[in-house]
């Protein structure tokens, strides 16, 4: 996901942003300040209170407060007005204002005296990345789903109080004060990239050393209902991995206060969700320390990286975020596939994995991106742009995503792969780290006073780096076209096998259903829409279709039909008799072959290593933090 926001102008914008842009370009001093304040005294049904007071608005200009749309490191829109209600407002001397509402999201206040305090109350029940989430244990409070802001006073300085009740803690990246329950931000980019823990949180700390001497600390607050001793084991975890990430760019990504936090909730009703911030990062679960640890770590490694990643190296696209509409990029297969490409190799150059373990990994997602469907339609960069589509966007529509979409979490995860692997295996010397470094040097390690990218980048800049760095040109160029800007898949296994990985078919000759079951009266329905290379597919059997029988047999259940499919191979025809929207009919239904993949070491699998393959292994998944 992606993070803190600018509101840098660009090319063509919309004549509505331009007027946003030239208002946030005023001197701060001109820009008053604004102050908030959080309560919780219905926190048993969810609800907060909140007061928005700003101060210094011009006289005779109208004041705009709105909820955002959208959210930092999410794309779609979430129209986070719809959880605010009881809304009521006054000036500095305490009269009643009146506003009117141009649309959903907005409270317009012609009136005023330069001062526009505003009170509502918000209700949240969600815990992630995106949403606030309040109960009588905690608030985990998303800062654009939970508070308002005006435009034309983007750049004022923000300070916020929050409510402790019975003796809670903040915890947040947001700039601390003498009193420990209120924060300030230099300006709302900041503020609105800020996510914020108040509850009975546990911490484990540590701080590493920069260049120049420079420490950064850092915190991981977890709100759990593990044991301390759990708490330590995965902060010792989670600290090698950390310094792997470090050891990759040689320093850490610079965080403007000193201090990088990890907000934990890994609690019972939350919802699974990392969300990068740019000194901090939101992680969610409804899995434990205890079931769930490796899988937890994969998030904070993940979501880490990205503090390097899409926080400073930020494409060009993003610049600037846009709280009021959806955000499309092009990049995200970089951003957040290479990130997802990264995560586990962390892990595995930090010792938590074994070779066979991330051989596995390696596997899916060779897998995954060879046998994806969706390549037919859309390249790397064009699906990162279906982003609006699929970030948690809601819909009630159906979709034939199954068909059409590969993640570009999954996509550019096995761009990240194929690219390591190529370039370890074609250029003395060079690998994905060093190409990593460059784009770090040139986009990410410069940042503004405003903590935003100096040199955000574009699709084309990636290309001429990776030229730069192989000191070939055309390699990049057609590297990119191919796989980037084409629909091509490199071939994994001849890459994997330089590292003694044997990509192989894991259900040879076995037949393959693609498509989700059910139980239903009188057969087995058709749930989800077949993939295309699953026999119902070529059959004609789509969602909702009812199965009576398969190859002669009558299938009440699933577990019957799977037994029909069990005693044949691919390439059978079997009769397959169905009621769908068209009647009840009968088709002669071939069984195509399970495409499925998976990787081993050439020890698992008795073949032998050779030493080459053991030294190219060695150098690519070897600790670069000297463990």
């Amino acid at each position: 996901m992606r993070s803190i926001l600018s509101f840098r102008a660009r090319r063509g914008p919309h004549p509505a942003v331009l007027a946003l842009l030239l208002l946030s370009a005023a001197p701060a001093a001109a820009q008053g300040r604004v102050d908030y304040e959080i309560r919780f005294p219905n926190r048993a049904h969810h609800e907060a209170e909140v007061t928005a007071t700003f101060r210094g608005v011009p006289a005779g200009q109208p004041l705009q407060v709105r909820m955002s749309r959208s959210s930092p490191g999410r794309y779609a829109l979430h129209e986070f007005a719809k959880n605010v209600y009881n809304v009521r407002a006054t000036d500095g001397a305490g009269r009643p204002l009146s506003f009117t509402r141009p649309d959903p999201h907005e409270w317009d206040f012609a009136a005023h005296d330069g001062t526009v305090t505003v009170q509502y109350t918000l209700f949240g029940d969600r815990v992630d990345g995106t949403y606030a989430g309040i109960d009588e244990t905690h608030a985990h409070l998303n800062i654009p789903a939970t508070f308002m802001f005006a435009r034309g006073m983007e750049n004022a300085p923000v300070r916020v109080r929050f409510e402790r009740p019975d003796g809670w803690r903040v915890a947040t990246q947001l700039v601390p004060t003498a009193d420990s329950a209120v924060f300030t931000a230099p300006h709302l980019q900041y503020f609105m990239d800020s996510p914020t823990e108040v509850g009975p949180w546990d911490v484990r700390e540590w701080t590493v050393e920069g260049p120049g001497g420079r420490p950064s600390t850092f915190r991981l607050v977890m709100h759990h209902r593990g044991t301390a001793q759990e708490l330590d084991r995965f902060a010792e975890k989670a600290r090698a991995v950390v310094a792997e990430e470090i050891a990759l760019f040689g320093e850490p990504a610079g965080y403007d206060f000193g201090t990088y936090t990890f907000l934990a909730d890994y609690l019972p009703w939350a919802n699974g969700d990392g969300m990068e911030h740019r000194n901090s990062t939101v992680l969610t679960s409804s899995g434990s320390l205890a079931q769930a640890e490796m899988g937890l770590l994969g998030t904070v490694s993940h979501e880490f990286f990205h503090s390097w990643n899409v926080e400073r190296i930020r494409p060009d696209a993003l610049e600037p975020f846009n709280f009021e509409e959806a955000n499309m990029s092009g990049e995200l297969w970089f951003a957040e596939g290479f990130t997802n490409y990264y995560d586990d190799l962390f892990i595995r150059r930090a010792g938590l994995y074994t070779d066979e373990e991330y051989a596995q990994i390696t596997g899916g997602i060779a897998a995954a991106v060879t046998n994806a469907p969706g390549r037919r339609f859309f390249s790397a960069v064009e699906m990162s742009m279906q982003a609006p589509f699929v970030d948690a966007a809601a819909s009630i529509d159906p979709q034939n995503r199954g068909n059409t979409f590969l993640s570009y979490y999954t996509w550019g995860s096995g761009i990240g792969l194929g690219l390591d692997l190529t370039l370890r295996s074609r250029f003395q010397g060079v690998t994905l780290d060093d190409y990593m470094r460059a784009v770090w040097r040139e986009f990410g390690r410069a940042q503004t006073a405003e903590q935003a990218p100096a040199r955000p980048y574009t699709v084309a800049d990636l290309r001429r780096v990776l030229g730069e760095v192989t000191r070939d040109t055309a390699f990049a160029n057609d590297f990119f076209r191919r796989y980037v800007e084409g629909r091509e898949v490199v071939d994994f296994g001849a890459l994997l096998a330089n590292a003694g990985f044997l990509l192989r078919k894991s259900q040879a000759g076995r037949p393959v259903l693609a498509v989700q079951l059910e139980d239903a009266e009188g057969g087995v329905m058709v749930a989800g829409y077949p993939l295309v290379f699953s026999s119902f597919y070529a059959a004609g059997i789509d969602k909702g279709d009812l199965i009576v029988s398969m190859g002669g047999r009558p299938t009440p259940s699933t577990e019957a039909l799977r037994a029909v499919i069990s005693e044949h191979a691919a390439g059978d025809v079997v009769p397959v008799e169905f009621i769908g929207r068209g009647g009840r009919r009968t088709v002669q239904m071939t069984l195509t072959e399970n495409p499925s993949m998976e990787a081993v070491t050439y020890e698992s699998a008795g073949m032998q290593v050779t030493p080459r393959m053991r030294a190219f292994r060695e150098a690519w998944l070897r600790s670069l933090a000297g463990r």
